[in-house]
């Protein structure tokens, strides 16, 4: 793997690190990607959103509906650190059924780092519902290592709330009627301690966050690859009314894979 500039906290980084000989073409350990993706320190009741995406050349988001065809070896060495380092995991419904979402797991290679956090042993999982259409025996629900949030609206169906309650999870009102308030996500989750946020999407839940502008930094890999066909972009639903423009804070590339850090200015 080749550092194509690092990680920085100024608004833009546009002069390229020098790469080692030992940087270079080689497998980077777990603790040297934990350091590249670090959060940014998080004074007060500060709380910090970042998004981990994939997309093709050609902007799609998924092939046959799943975003594990478009990926590799390496981005899932980085998606699962992504994941080490956050206090939760946001991600919809519609991604948990198609993903087959499970509970995040413990990581020893991540244990002291979380605990010198103040971290738990892994994220907790939060799924964003309005329907609460969702599977409670999942292990997702019923064996997780940290009890699984279910976010949703006031007004969502008293059943469905009753089920997710019985079956383990935490349910997590951050709206008044049936659907979710974006930027109340992030504030209740926050509330509850869980600061350092990571969404997985889909598209429709990231492209939700960004209308709020709510999200601080996405981490997208760009995959060598070409698919042409009607696949989602990473975010969808409506269209920002002006264009909400990130800096750069690192790239990486491996294989012909680019791995993206882009932070709010």
């Amino acid at each position: 793997m080749r550092r194509l500039f690092p990680v920085t906290d100024q608004t833009s980084a546009t002069t390229p690190a020098t790469t080692s000989a030992a940087q270079a073409d080689r497998e980077w350990s777990l603790d040297e990607l934990a350091d590249a993706y670090a959060y940014p320190p998080l004074a007060g009741d500060a709380h910090w959103l970042r998004a981990n995406m994939v997309s093709t050349l050609d902007g799609a988001a998924q092939h046959d509906g799943r975003s594990q065809p478009i990926s590799g070896e390496t981005d899932m060495r980085i998606f699962g650190t992504l994941r080490a380092l956050a206090d939760v995991v946001i991600v919809g419904a519609e991604t948990v059924r198609q993903e087959g979402y499970r509970p995040a797991r413990a990581r020893e290679a991540f244990a002291a780092r979380r605990e010198a956090a103040g971290q738990g042993p892994a994220p907790a999982i939060a799924v964003i519902t309005a329907s609460l259409d969702l599977d409670f025996s999942l292990p997702l629900f019923t064996s997780p290592l940290v009890p699984t949030l279910v976010v949703t609206g006031a007004a969502a169906p008293a059943d469905r709330v009753a089920a997710a309650a019985k079956a383990g999870a935490e349910v997590v009102l951050a709206g008044d009627g049936s659907v979710v308030d974006p930027a109340r996500v992030v504030r209740e989750l926050a509330d509850r301690g869980l600061r350092r946020q990571l969404t997985e999407g889909g598209p429709r839940l990231l492209g939700q966050f960004v209308a709020a502008d709510a999200l601080d930094e996405l981490c997208l890999t760009i995959s060598p690859m070409l698919t042409a066909g009607d696949a989602q972009r990473i975010a969808g639903g409506p269209s920002v009314a002006v264009p909400h423009r990130l800096a750069p804070a690192s790239v990486l590339e491996e294989a012909g894979f680019l791995f993206t850090s882009y932070r709010r200015i």
